[in-house]
């Protein structure tokens, strides 16, 4: 008895020529075609802290200028 398991051929392509080809044709034209810059969620997280900040000092002021606080 062999304790061999067989090989994982799960990420092998699944697709038949033609329909790996309208694919490729799908994510090489249209929005799917264009480059994009790698997301940056620290970036985005300090964005929204900046905004959240502003607007919250510019509360704030509005608040004092009207007579509210």
């Amino acid at each position: 008895m062999s304790d061999q398991k067989p090989a994982d051929r799960s990420y092998e392509n699944r697709l038949n020529p033609e329909d790996q080809a309208k694919v490729d044709e799908f994510i090489s034209k249209g929005v799917n075609s264009v480059e994009r810059k790698p997301f940056k969620p620290i970036r985005m997280m300090l964005m929204l802290v900046v905004v959240v900040t502003v607007l919250s000092i510019l509360s704030q002021f509005l608040a004092k200028w009207a007579g509210i606080y």
